[in-house]
């Protein structure tokens, strides 16, 4: 299942976002998806969270690609985060994982024609993320995954978003140094250019480490990893607002090229993201200055961040 494209269009645009970061300027990103379906009344899956959403609602989600283009961004993701056959397969839609994310990559595609910004570019999400047991944000054990397994779903997931049309693979919330190894092979095998999104916590000695929360991992051990890869930008994602300074600081001591921040605001319960204590747009623009400061040439939000957060930092655009 292939869409028609235009690829040297699609690489101009894409050159030129990517030359605009590599001489200071900066480039607003989308917000969080998968939350923002949820909040126009998307049930999430039990099993596969959003990643199921595109079977049913591309109209809801064509209307939030519009909503972020409107607020001001310059990436569209398309909804692909939880859909790799790792998820699908988990929620009984493992025939049906080209269809989901076809669908997925398309409602992106049709949003930047409808909205007559054709020098957008769409990126494809692609993660590790294994099922989640219901009610915690910790993975279930349910069924042990090898290696083989992880990365065949995730090779395959990374050719089906080429196939469908992205001009960019957005590796999101990298952060277990084994799955993060296969996540950047499989996506650095479809030719198209890749961002490594990774994740960080505090520790209760305010230490910075990996999202891991299985292992105490010093989070600059993660930088180290993708800073030698082939990937055109690295950055901080998915990850309190409050810590992005730090985790900045630490991949511009590992890493040359453009970086990127876009945090996260509230919690995952699974099949839910918990609205609590979600940054209001006026703090996030603050923050985000800080890190344009730093250096970061790619800003935006992700889970729980919404259309308001991305207008409220789209000026920030240079």
């Amino acid at each position: 299942m292939k869409t028609e494209i235009d690829k040297t269009t699609q690489l101009s645009n894409y050159q030129g976002l990517l030359s605009r970061m590599l001489n200071n300027g900066v480039v607003i990103l989308d917000g969080g998806i998968g939350t923002e379906l949820e909040r126009r009344g998307v049930t999430m899956d039990n099993d596969a969270w959003c990643g199921a959403a595109a079977e049913n609602h591309t109209d809801i989600l064509q209307s939030v690609h519009i909503d972020y283009i409107n607020s001001g961004a310059e990436v569209i993701t398309a909804n692909t985060y939880a859909s790799s056959r790792l998820m699908l397969e988990n929620a009984g839609l493992g025939s049906k994982v080209e269809e989901i994310n076809f669908n997925a990559v398309s409602a992106a595609i049709r949003a930047r024609k409808q909205s007559g910004k054709t020098g957008l570019v769409v990126a494809g999400s692609l993660s590790h993320m294994v099922p989640i047991k219901t009610g915690t944000d910790r993975p279930s054990v349910k069924k042990a995954l090898t290696r083989a397994t992880v990365f065949s779903a995730l090779k395959e997931m990374a050719h089906i978003l080429r196939d469908s049309g992205c001009q960019l693979i957005l590796l999101e919330m990298l952060y277990d140094p084994q799955k993060m190894e296969l996540a950047l092979e499989a996506a650095i095998s479809t030719g198209l250019p890749v961002w490594a999104g990774l994740s960080a916590r505090q520790s209760i000695d305010r230490m910075l480490l990996s999202y891991e929360k299985n292992n105490d991992i010093n989070f600059c051990e993660i930088v180290k990893i993708v800073a030698d890869k082939k990937v055109d930008a690295v950055g901080i994602m998915h990850t309190p607002s409050n810590l992005i300074s730090s985790a900045l600081d630490v991949i511009n001591q590992h890493w040359g090229g453009p970086s990127f921040a876009y945090p996260d605001s509230g919690h995952f319960r699974m099949p839910n993201w918990i609205f609590e204590d979600v940054i209001k747009p006026e703090e996030l623009r603050k923050y985000a200055e800080n890190w344009v400061s730093q250096g970061a040439s790619a800003i935006g939000g992700c889970c729980g961040l919404s259309p308001e957060h991305i207008k409220a930092i789209a000026d920030l655009k240079k």
